[in-house]
């Protein structure tokens, strides 16, 4: 029996303010317990809360970024629930007009662009937490994230795997880092995702969600959905029905499991804050925004594939962030192949970044010293085996550049004719049953032949030169 999924995702993504949403405190990570929850937070007696004028500005930049229309006038509501982290009583939160209305985000899966639509993106402040270790079988209550700024970034139920939210969930968090309204930090809380998960048989309507809560790895969010889709899967088969609920993932289980019946807007019982005015968008803010923007991933990705002859597949991944991206465009600047320069960038540096578990702006190698490395290559001074040794050398900070190690090791290929010959000669006499096993159609006789010279030359021989003179020898 064939069942599609159908996938929406609710992003939360902490805003990068220095100050919270409504009120003054600090919004900076790791501090004690409750030292950063003022009385407004508290939702003490007689406080108001007053916006945070840059929560509202980095909402703007997100929905300029997307495609979405930016509402000219946004309105705040209170969420209604209980909850032990939850001071008020309720969140505030936006629901009938938000700031950020619409919206694509375009990204690929393997290999094919996919195109998400976006519901909305609406500001809203964060609970606090519920802490359930270390207070002899109690819970602990820190209210320093209460308040924190939150922008809630909601899709449609577009995704129809797990691969293709996993593939939008990185596309956006590279996309609110870029912008610098995030800092993307998911082990902080500071991007964390809601998935929303149905089946149904194609073409039919679709069938009855569950929603996965507070997913903040992409490894997580992919094992969630999976489990997930396996559960109603195996529910509907054997003859029982899908609740709508909202459920949690164990990881250890590798399975979902209900934590409550899911609410639906009514439940909440939502209505303007009569505490905060509507919020008024002037139309010459957002074009103060929009021209404080940096070059977006898809004019980059675009670019990279118009001006430098890139192909989507390298364009996106030189773009997949913009530490990446800026660290290609510093190396293209004075190498002429932007072809062989996207391959290193996102070859060996990229590996050597990954095993070493560093930032872009963490690595040893800086752009200047790559783009020499791979000038000497284009220039025939060095062949692509002897360049991953150079490559090695500079990331173990044993060369101020490329040029240096070349001549310090004395690695620099040799290019001359008569000498590469004198060495195929050699080769070829020491070598006579290879010969003749080429001389009687076994080709594979010719790569060794090839290796051969290589190895005679310590790899320093122009690979391209010994092919090229060991055919005209040869035959």
């Amino acid at each position: 029996m064939q069942w599609e999924v159908v996938i929406g995702l609710e992003t939360h993504a902490q805003l990068a303010t220095q100050s919270k949403i409504f009120s003054g405190a600090s919004t900076a990570f790791g501090a004690d317990a409750n030292t950063q929850a003022c009385a407004v937070d508290l939702a003490l007696p007689g406080t108001l809360p007053v916006l945070n004028r840059g929560a509202v500005e980095c909402a703007i930049k997100f929905g300029l970024a997307v495609g979405a229309k930016i509402a000219p006038e946004s309105i705040f509501a209170r969420k209604n629930y209980f909850y032990p982290d939850l001071p008020k009583g309720y969140q505030i939160s936006q629901y009938e007009i938000p700031v950020v209305q619409g919206g694509t985000l375009s990204f690929l899966v393997e290999d094919q662009m996919k195109t998400v639509q976006l519901t909305r993106a609406h500001l809203e402040e964060d609970a606090g937490k519920s802490l359930h270790e270390d207070f002899a079988g109690m819970t602990g209550i820190d209210l320093n994230r209460a308040g924190t700024p939150l922008l809630e970034i909601v899709t449609e139920p577009d995704m129809r795997s797990a691969k293709e939210a996993v593939a939008y969930a990185k596309a956006l968090h590279s996309l609110v880092m870029w912008l610098g309204i995030c800092d993307g930090n998911m082990q902080e809380g500071s991007f964390r995702c809601d998935a929303n998960v149905s089946i149904r048989k194609p073409g039919q309507p679709f069938g009855t969600r569950r929603e996965i809560k507070n997913l903040n790895s992409f490894r997580f969010l992919e094992q969630a959905i999976n489990a997930e889709v396996r559960y109603q899967i195996e529910t509907l088969e054997d003859g029982g029905s899908i609740q709508q609920a909202t459920v949690l993932f164990d990881p250890d289980r590798d399975e979902t499991r209900a934590m409550r019946s899911k609410e639906d807007a009514h439940d909440y019982r939502y209505f303007p804050d009569p505490d905060l005015l509507p919020v008024a968008i002037a139309a010459e803010w957002i074009e103060t925004v929009k021209n404080s923007l940096p070059e977006l991933p898809g004019a980059l990705r675009q670019r990279f594939v118009q001006d430098y002859g890139l192909s989507e597949y390298d364009a996106q991944i030189l773009t997949g962030s913009k530490a990446l991206a800026t660290y290609y465009m510093a190396v293209v600047q004075t190498v002429a192949d932007k072809k062989i320069a996207a391959n290193w960038v996102m070859g060996e540096f990229s590996a050597a970044l990954n095993e070493a578990a560093l930032a872009v702006d963490q690595a040893p190698v800086q752009p200047v010293q790559l783009a020499g490395l791979i000038n000497r290559i284009l220039d025939n001074t060095i062949n692509n085996k002897t360049a991953k040794e150079v490559f090695a050398a500079l990331w173990a900070r044993e060369g101020e550049s490329a040029d240096n190690v070349i001549e310090a090791r004395g690695l620099k290929q040799i290019s001359d004719t008569g000498a590469i010959e004198k060495i195929i000669d050699e080769v070829l006499a020491a070598n006579a049953a290879m010969v003749a096993e080429f001389k009687s159609g076994k080709d594979k006789a010719f790569n060794a032949l090839v290796g051969q010279c290589m190895k005679a030359t310590k790899g320093k021989a122009n690979p391209a030169q010994v092919n090229e003179l060991l055919k005209k020898k040869l035959s």
